[in-house]
């Protein structure tokens, strides 16, 4: 998708993607989403086009540098992630309202809860996995996990840029996914902590 305005059903596969990757890494997301819209390859709602400031571009790029390091680290991660719930999740919402600045305000509040239930989703099935690969003694299995996210959040942005309708697709299926996994890892830690239970017991 190049400098042509957006189809107003291309929009919401878009607003489905960046969602998700904002729910990963949000100043990724901010980041990429306003490099894309100050080449001219892809034309931003007008009350998104303070998007592609190179203020918004350098600070979200400066605040991604930070988290790139930050969220490696065993333990902090966890706590970087916990906060990160209150930035990520409003700030997707926020990113959805505006794109659809466009539509009833209905519609608008609509599309904020959506935005902002996809990255909750994301966010969330990110931290669930943290929490089950923090326990490991070594590093290297947060630092790939990490560097994973980091590379989903830039490439599923691009990606809705380019082929919005396969990005959107992706999205939807990583919170099926997600969903299973918050589950599967829930119950995992609530039998490991019965059999704790049942060890002190004795």
């Amino acid at each position: 998708m190049s400098v042509l305005a957006i189809p107003p059903q291309e929009l919401v596969a878009l607003l489905i993607a960046v969602s998700f990757a904002a729910g990963l890494n949000v100043y990724a997301t901010v980041a990429t989403l306003g490099l894309l819209a100050h080449t001219h390859w892809l034309a931003l709602p007008p009350s998104l086009q303070l998007l592609g400031s190179w203020w918004i571009i350098g600070a979200a790029a400066a605040l991604f540098a930070v988290e790139f390091f930050a969220d490696k680290v065993p333990a902090f991660d966890l706590v970087w992630n916990a906060l990160h719930t209150f930035i990520r999740v409003p700030v997707a919402a926020l990113l959805a309202y505006q794109a659809s600045a466009g539509l009833s305000p209905l519609e608008q509040a609509a599309a904020a809860v959506i935005g902002g239930t996809i990255a909750l989703a994301a966010h969330g099935g990110k931290t669930a996995v943290r929490a089950a690969v923090t326990p490991s003694p070594e590093p290297l299995s947060n630092i790939a996990l990490s560097s994973v996210e980091d590379i989903g959040a830039v490439g599923l942005t691009w990606l809705a840029t380019a082929h919005p309708y396969v990005a959107g697709g992706i999205a939807l299926a990583g919170v099926v996914v997600t969903i299973l996994l918050i589950r599967l890892i829930w119950k995992a830690l609530k039998s490991l902590f019965r059999g704790a239970e049942h060890v002190f017991a004795q």
